[in-house]
């Protein structure tokens, strides 16, 4: 098995985490002090990071992005990672691979324009009492007069207060099934500005200052046929194609900050000296490296190796699912490791890791939270058993 980098991943690798610590590390300060990302800067960035050939760099050359395999979409969010959530997340955008799935019009009015960085979409599938359970959902879109009229509330919206569009998921109808009625999901595009629909503030969150998560709520909003997004009733389908291509870059994002902790570690071991030598020389100190050094290569194979089976359209929920278990774990393990071995100046702002270590805790929440992946995971270890 050939672990090397092809020259192009390794350009990519190179372009990517010179961008970040040139462009975007230099805010981190301004972003943790203040709470949030200017907007102007936000355009500013965004604007560096089209031009340096980075933007919307997951979607296929067709529709005019870079056309990463997964391989190399990995290497580049684990770059990417590095900095903090918000600055290379609104400023350096993955579009949502679910608009692939724009038809004809939609194509030129969402997809095209998304890829473009001409216009930003968020993803609108959590609700207060339906998070992991997609299909627990409330909120409906009705036939009626030949469009929907949808109802309903979403939060811990990601982005929402600077999208243009949304693309919302609602229950359609019912069907039944062998445990009884389940709902039936429909993918929308939802411009913002729409009546009856309406974008709040959402919560105070402690991981990724600067992101913000917004409510989204529908009073009677009305949509035509022409915003269903593929096929309708479908939508839980079209859903699953694509979160565990999102896991994956959740994990990846990890393996970027776990890199940086590991790395800010090492070298307190070395500058660091109590009672006359390096700390790094106290087993208590080496020791703990070697496990953060360890886990961080184990997450970052399984990552990896993941990504492979994507491109050779081998991968399976549970690949997805354990890479994302892994990576996200390995995060939290790392960040507190680091933290403990710089002592009290690990919790002080001057340095990253107060923050990667609150950033972390969320990345074994969202996207699927870690008992998900393991449900994911057992359930293909004993279904093939008759379990």
């Amino acid at each position: 098995m050939d672990f090397a980098l092809t020259e192009e991943q390794q350009l990519i690798v190179t372009t990517t985490r010179e961008f970040v610590r040139r462009e975007l590390v230099p805010h981190e300060r301004e972003v943790e002090e203040s709470g949030r990302l200017r907007e102007e800067l936000r355009q500013e960035l965004k604007a560096r990071a089209i031009a340096a050939g980075l933007y919307a760099a997951n979607m296929p050359t067709e529709v005019g992005g870079a056309g990463l395999d997964a391989v190399s979409w990995m290497l580049y969010e684990k770059e990417l990672g590095y900095t903090g959530y918000v600055l290379h997340y609104a400023c350096v955008a993955r579009p949502s691979n679910i608009l692939l799935a724009c038809q004809g019009a939609q194509r030129e009015r969402y997809l095209l324009p998304a890829v473009r960085g001409e216009r930003t979409e968020c993803l609108a599938m959590s609700e207060p009492q339906a998070g992991s359970d997609l299909r627990g959902m409330q909120t409906t879109a009705v036939p009626r007069g030949g469009d929907f009229i949808v109802n309903g509330t979403k939060h811990f919206i990601s982005h929402a207060d600077h999208a243009d569009f949304v693309i919302l998921f609602a229950a359609t109808g019912e069907e039944e099934s062998a445990r009884g009625k389940r709902k039936l999901i429909s993918a929308f595009l939802v411009d913002t500005g729409t009546p009856g629909f309406e974008i709040r503030p959402g919560y105070q969150n402690v991981s990724h200052r600067g992101y913000t998560n917004s409510i989204l709520q529908f009073s009677d909003c009305r949509l035509p046929k022409s915003a269903v997004l593929g096929e309708l009733q479908r939508g839980f389908e079209l859903a699953n194609t694509w979160l565990g291509a999102t896991r994956l870059q959740v994990a990846a994002n990890c393996l970027g900050r776990a890199q940086r902790a590991l790395e800010c570690a090492k070298q307190w071991a070395v500058d660091r000296v109590q009672f006359g030598q390096q700390i790094g020389k106290f087993q208590g100190v080496s020791f703990k490296l070697a496990d953060m050094a360890l886990e961080l290569r184990a997450a970052e194979l399984l990552t990896l190796e993941a990504a492979w089976k994507l491109d050779q359209k081998l991968a399976t929920d549970m690949d997805m699912a354990i890479a994302k278990l892994k990576a996200t774990e390995m995060l939290a393990m790392v960040a507190d490791e680091a933290l403990q071995i710089h002592g009290g100046m690990g919790l002080m702002s001057e340095l990253p890791l107060e923050r990667i270590w609150r950033d972390a805790r969320i990345e074994r929440i969202w996207e699927g939270t870690s008992e998900v992946q393991r449900h994911i995971i057992s359930r293909a270890l004993l279904r093939p058993l008759g379990g």
